[in-house]
């Protein structure tokens, strides 16, 4: 690959040690992308839960990469979710740790087994919130948008 390319991913946690479990999340990002920026820490309620669930605790994480694709960085945090005790019982269950591909570069790929953009993160405050502190200049490829403009419109 080479050039570097900017990685944003969302990671959330509602079961446990919330923190430990972003800590641990925050600790193997820094392990497959460099120059990473991290957000502080936020309380957020679920949203689009199928069930009565505990408080989120997420963050964002921006970093770089020159040997991966967006393959590869999705096979990574699904890898790091699993090694934190992430368990998939069904969709939208509480989980140890969600972490989520929002943005690689400039790519935008629909194949339903990777969607980047993240699908949904244009209307997710708690994923906006975070991201805007650590990356606030970032643009989303599809709409040609800035995160920051992203959250204020989602406000």
């Amino acid at each position: 690959m080479g050039s570097l390319v900017t990685v944003a991913v969302a990671l959330g946690s509602n079961l446990g040690d919330r923190r430990a479990h972003l800590d641990f999340g925050v600790s193997r990002l820094a392990s497959i992308l460099t120059n990473l920026r991290v957000s502080r820490y936020h309380e957020t309620d679920p949203v689009g839960v199928p069930d009565r669930q505990p408080t989120f605790l997420n963050a964002a994480a921006v970093g770089e990469t020159a040997t991966m694709n967006a393959r590869d960085v999705l096979d990574a945090l699904l890898a790091i979710e699993l090694e934190c005790g992430r368990e998939r019982p069904f969709r939208g269950a509480a989980r140890t740790l969600d972490l989520d591909l929002v943005l690689f570069g400039d790519l935008v790929n629909a194949d339903p087994a990777l969607i980047v953009p993240h699908p949904r993160f244009r209307q997710r405050r708690f994923v906006l919130e975070p991201l805007a502190e650590v990356a606030p200049d970032l643009v989303d490829p599809v709409t040609g948008r800035r995160v920051a403009d992203l959250l204020e419109q989602a406000r």
